[in-house]
């Protein structure tokens, strides 16, 4: 069985992808990489190469799949199969990259909690009755990377490349994932996904946000389990 490399999103460790992992424990051999040590994705995605399995399938969920794509251009030979869910293939627009600014000046001056609660967290979810547990564990996430971390990542995610030729040259088995309601990778971006992977399936999870992992965790891993052709 081809091993499976999880990629969390920005300020989120494994625990983004906790309902997978359990579901999954047993059926494929599993490993997640933390994204927290650079400030660059082609160095991130170094990293997880020389880490990862000679060959793997790769799931990566917002940063975590722009560093999927990455990994995908420096070494698509090794990736057997491709999941990118709710995340986006263009370089960061100049908009986001001014938002960007007085963030990580307010994060240098000890507000990364206030920075995650008022600018980032109210875009991820859609409503629903975990809204508030599933806040809870991404300030929790959040909280537990710390600030240096978040700074490295939002440096990254300025200067990254914009992966649209690598995904037009993949062949392998993709998984294109978004929730229904995200409005930080919206479903034009998937679309735009879907059309340049040329063996890919898109899937759309109703009643989701930016993190269907944990808003609707039960679809997300039956999308999973597709890709994979895993029980």
């Amino acid at each position: 069985m081809t091993p499976l490399v999880l990629l969390p999103g920005m300020m989120c460790d494994a625990r983004l992808f906790g309902p997978q992992i359990e579901a999954l424990s047993g059926r494929v051999p599993l490993m997640t990489h933390p994204l927290s040590a650079q400030d660059s994705v082609e160095a991130m995605a170094a990293d997880v190469l020389s880490h990862a399995p000679p060959m793997f399938a790769l799931a990566g969920l917002s940063m975590g799949g722009i560093v999927a794509m990455e990994v995908l251009r420096q070494a698509p030979e090794r990736v057997e199969r491709l999941a990118l869910l709710d995340t986006n293939p263009l370089a960061e627009a100049d908009e986001v990259k001014t938002r960007r600014g007085p963030q990580m000046e307010a994060v240098r001056q000890g507000g990364l909690r206030q920075v995650m609660r008022d600018e980032l967290k109210p875009n991820y979810l859609a409503d629903g009755p975990r809204q508030g547990a599933i806040l809870d564990l991404c300030m929790a996430m959040a909280t537990d990377l710390g600030p240096e971390v978040f700074l490295r990542q939002s440096i990254a995610l300025m200067g990254r490349p914009d992966q649209t030729d690598t995904l037009s040259a993949y062949q392998g088995p993709s998984l294109v994932l978004c929730g229904e309601d995200d409005r930080l990778c919206p479903l034009e971006r998937h679309e735009l996904m879907h059309k340049l992977l040329g063996n890919s399936t898109l899937e759309v999870v109703i009643g989701a946000g930016h993190l269907p992992t944990l808003e609707r965790p039960q679809e997300t891993t039956a999308a999973l389990r597709r890709w994979l052709e895993v029980p």
